[in-house]
């Protein structure tokens, strides 16, 4: 992820509330670099390794951000449940 210029901002969270689930909170430059991402080597030995953990997954939104810091407005923010 620290190579790919395309994705601002990548978050792996676990909520106090739900501790058996993870979060993951994606920010990507524009909306097209997320499927490309998904289709590279490295994404998909890491998709064939978390399988066996992984009993959904779920897009919660796709956000648009009107400004803040550090997220430029041209942004596109993916969040992700992803339960185990």
């Amino acid at each position: 992820m620290k190579s790919l210029e395309e994705c601002e901002i990548y978050l792996v969270n676990i909520s106090d509330e739900e501790p058996n689930s993870v979060f993951v909170y994606e920010v990507w430059s524009n909306e097209n670099s997320h499927p490309l991402f998904l289709t590279l080597d490295s994404t998909q030995i890491l998709i064939e390794r978390a399988k066996p953990i992984i009993t959904g997954r779920e897009r919660i939104s796709t956000l648009k951000p009107s400004g803040g810091k550090p997220i430029l407005t041209n942004s596109i923010d993916n969040v992700i449940s992803i339960k185990n």
